[in-house]
């Protein structure tokens, strides 16, 4: 038997079930992984809590999807926080890492000190997109952006949208590690969900809540599960010494919780160099001239990791011709790819 003290709860996913109320939950923590996440990035202090708040939501939802390839949030608005965009790609072998990234656009000249990174967003949505892989068609789920904070854009899709009563609770911030001289980024979350016994139409007129959802003994179970998920503390969630089995006992032992087995995350991008040739075969030679810049090439880099790429022109496009080894054929007219960045 593996004992709690010899595992790193940090990046990672732990989930868990609660026998006595029938639901199931995910409780996460982010750490190294989020700091590179960031890393990449020169992002205000209100930029960078949001991303890392829509990393730590992929996270948990990421690890209930039965996922062959890629679970992607994605949040748009008019404010000043423009976009924040996140990736989580299933682990490629049994028990191995999942893999994530994020990034986000943002005006620097519309961001205003002491007001929430939810509330620089203005008005927009928050997207659910699953990508099952090649030979499927992705799906796609909106909500509004509202309720004061993602967490609760991400309990109005799966209420609204999948019927499923969900309730997140997240922390966010900086700290500094005994014999550290800097501060780094750490978030965790906890999710607990529930399956409805049956249908239930919302009122008319009127967004769909669990309480139409759950009837019952199960809206009975519901109410002191999340009771008892809300005396969570911001640094129970966050502490890299706490095991996450003992953070979910202590707060769920009376529903009779089973931990399962963790799930690692790590820091991952897909992009390269094909990929990017690939994204950029959509374009007509007209589009790729107004790319090219004095120097005579084309440069790309990745919104993600920030990877630099530089091509010649003449291999771009869907109008392009064999380069002098003949070795590079594009396909011609435009075509639609899961490869872009």
């Amino acid at each position: 038997m593996t004992e709690t003290k010899d595992l790193s709860w940090d990046d990672s996913v732990l989930p868990f079930q609660l026998e006595r109320s029938g639901m199931r939950g995910r409780v996460a923590r982010l750490g190294p992984v989020l700091e590179h996440i960031l890393s990449r990035h020169d992002y205000p202090v209100a930029v960078s809590a949001m991303v890392a708040e829509l990393t730590t939501l992929t996270a948990l939802i990421g690890q209930t999807i039965k996922l062959r390839w890629k679970l992607s949030l994605q949040v748009r608005g008019n404010g000043a926080i423009r976009t924040i965009a996140t990736d989580y790609y299933a682990p490629e072998t049994e028990g191995g890492p999942a893999r994530m990234r994020a990034w986000a656009s943002f005006d620097p000249d519309r961001l205003h000190e002491g007001v929430t990174g939810f509330d620089q967003l203005g008005q927009g949505y928050f997207a659910v997109l699953i990508d099952q892989g090649e030979g499927t068609t992705p799906y796609q789920g909106l909500t509004p952006l509202a309720g004061g904070s993602l967490a609760a854009c991400a309990q109005a899709y799966f209420e609204q949208s999948e019927q499923l009563p969900t309730r997140f609770e997240l922390t966010v911030g900086r700290s500094r590690m005994p014999g550290q001289a800097k501060e780094h980024w750490r978030a965790g979350g906890i999710m607990l969900q529930t399956l409805p016994a049956a249908s239930h139409a919302a009122p008319e007129g009127e967004a769909l809540q669990s309480a139409d959802i759950l009837q019952g003994a199960q809206s009975e179970d519901w109410n002191r599960a999340t009771m008892l998920m809300a005396t969570v503390e911001a640094m129970e969630l966050v502490d890299s010494a706490l095991p996450l089995p003992n953070l979910v006992f202590r707060l769920f032992h009376e529903e009779e919780p089973t931990a399962f087995a963790v799930q690692p995350l790590v820091f991952g991008c897909s992009c390269n160099a094909d990929r990017v040739r690939d994204t950029l075969s959509i374009y007509s030679a007209k589009d790729i001239a107004h790319m090219t810049n004095g120097d005579g090439i084309v440069t790309a880099d990745c919104q993600f990791c920030g990877a630099h790429y530089e091509f010649d022109p003449q291999s771009l496009g869907f109008e392009a011709t064999m380069d002098a080894e003949g070795n590079l054929l594009p396909q011609a007219g435009a075509k639609e790819s899961r490869a872009a960045l």
